[in-house]
């Protein structure tokens, strides 16, 4: 049995640089009846554990550490007793949402992350941030892109420790080459797929 995706979206705030705005992020949760990860922990625990259920948190998987990504996943942490795994890059944005508790365990390129018999391929995907990771899951046809990839092209690389050449060449270099048809669960809006995007990335920064 391959694992199971569920979505939750959650409503909050995103600051960075001085500024506030207002964001629905995607909660991303994989497993089956028993098992799951959840893929970022935004804005509302409760909404999170309501979807979790009694079943167990092995891992919660941060594509990226802005505030609106991580800014629950102490909490779920605390209720659940799942490590939080972070690319070490991101530390410096982890710091800025939590400066009084740290995540568990680096994510590394490379690295599989197993959930009901399906794996998650941790894909470094620099650009939005230093530390921004996508999880390809071959077997369900998809990639958890977070805010690497969406619906219309790359994601924001207008603040502080973003790069619009670095997103560019990760989503040219590590995303593009996935299947055409292999979906794309971002961290806000809709999915799309990699074929859909492939004509979105253009060699410079949109105006």
């Amino acid at each position: 049995m391959t694992a199971q995706v569920e979505r939750v979206v959650t409503s909050g705030t995103f600051s960075l640089d001085g500024g506030t705005w207002d964001v629905d992020n995607n909660v991303w949760i994989v497993g089956d009846d028993q098992n799951v990860v959840v893929i970022d922990a935004p804005h509302d625990v409760e909404a999170i554990m309501k979807q979790v259920g009694d079943r167990k948190v092995v891992a919660i998987v941060c594509t990226h550490a802005h505030d609106d990504h991580v800014n629950q996943a102490p909490a779920l942490r605390e209720r659940t007793g799942a490590p939080i795994l972070l690319h070490p890059d991101d530390r410096v944005l982890w710091d800025l949402a939590h400066s009084d508790t740290a995540p568990d365990s680096d994510l590394e390129d490379g690295e599989v992350i197993t959930i009901a018999g399906t794996d998650l391929q941790v894909m470094h995907t620099p650009g939005h941030s230093p530390g921004a990771v996508c999880l390809y899951a071959p077997e369900l046809g998809a990639v958890f892109s977070g805010d690497t990839l969406f619906n219309g092209g790359p994601g924001a690389t207008g603040r502080s420790y973003s790069d619009y050449p670095t997103i560019r060449d990760s989503i040219r270099d590590r995303l593009l080459p996935l299947p055409p048809a292999t979906v794309v669960h971002t961290g806000h809006g809709d999915d799309t797929t990699i074929g859909a995007e492939a004509g979105n990335v253009p060699d410079e920064k949109p105006s």
